[in-house]
This record gives structure tokens, C-alpha cells and sequence, in this order.
């Protein structure tokens, strides 16, 4: 049992829950500390059956990355639903009806994770992020919790980069 102890490092340091950021691109105008709530990429590998004789053996087929739920605070300056609609327009005008171009509504965006000092020890770039859901929050005479913005980011690709 002390041997399995052993292996531990001594100066072990979990990565935190709460020691993370997401940087937008700045002619986006959302800001750092807005963010509330948020979850790390993740991936789902689907699986080819290759079939001979009565036997199968499998082997990896397409993979996609999934979409991650941000949650945004909406303070009143500077309002984070103005910057999080101008983004929404760039996908869409619904006064219009226009849509934009891929290379004008998806952004690289990094999700970058804190050791206890501030140093970045994880970092995801998020490769051709959009949005794909924009809810701007329940409001109620008897709720005096903060109003909250949630967003569904989807990107072709998510790099760890370190």
C-alpha cells in the first residue's frame, strides 16, 4: 500500500474547475469575465464494423467534435447582449433575413486553463467557432439573480495545443 502512495509526486497540483478562461477575438468585444460557466471540448469516435465469414472486427470511422455550452453574465455595461447579438448577426440578420459568410461569422477561439499563479497550463484552440444557440435568459419579478446569456459554440476542430 506505501508503494502505491509513492507514485504520487509530492507536489501534486490538480488543474481547477474554476481556473479557466476563453478568449474571443477581440473585434468581437466579448469580455473575459463575463463568462460564468463553460466545459472542455469533447470528442465521439464512431465505429466502422468490418464483417468476415461469422466473426467482425472493428476499426475507428468519422469522429466529430461536440458543441460546448457557455454561459455569459449580462452586465449593463458593457453589455454583453449587444456584443453577443452582433456576433449572432454576423451568422444571420433577422431583420433581412441575410446570412453571412463562413469566413466572416466563424472565429478562432481559445479555452485556456489556470494554474493557482495565472500561468496558462492547458490551452484548446476552438478552429472555426460559430454559434449555432443564443438564449438570452428567463426574467422573473421574484428572481434577483443576475441575468445570464447561454451560447452553444460549434467548431470544425478543437487543437490541444499544450
Amino acid at each position: 500500500m506505501a508503494d502505491l502512495l509513492m507514485k504520487m509526486p509530492l507536489p501534486y497540483e490538480p488543474k481547477r474547475k474554476n481556473r479557466w478562461l476563453i478568449t474571443f477575438p477581440a473585434d468581437l468585444g466579448i469580455q473575459q469575465w463575463w463568462l460564468s460557466t463553460a466545459s472542455r471540448p469533447s470528442i465521439t469516435q464512431a465505429e466502422t464494423e468490418i464483417q468476415f465469414l461469422n466473426t467482425s472486427t472493428w476499426v475507428i470511422g468519422r469522429f466529430t467534435w461536440e458543441s460546448i455550452d457557455v454561459t455569459f453574465r449580462d452586465p449593463i455595461g458593457p453589455s454583453a447582449s449587444q456584443a453577443i447579438m452582433e456576433w449572432v448577426r454576423l451568422h444571420s440578420e433577422s431583420i433581412t433575413g441575410r446570412q453571412g459568410y463562413a469566413a466572416g461569422y466563424k472565429r478562432p477561439v481559445e479555452l485556456e486553463m489556470l494554474d493557482p499563479t495565472g500561468v496558462v497550463v492547458e490551452k484548446w484552440l476552438l478552429d472555426g467557432t460559430m454559434l449555432t444557440n443564443v438564449s438570452f435568459g428567463d426574467l422573473g419579478m421574484d428572481d434577483d439573480s443576475i441575468a445570464e446569456i447561454t451560447a452553444t459554440l460549434r467548431f470544425d476542430r478543437a487543437i490541444l495545443l499544450f
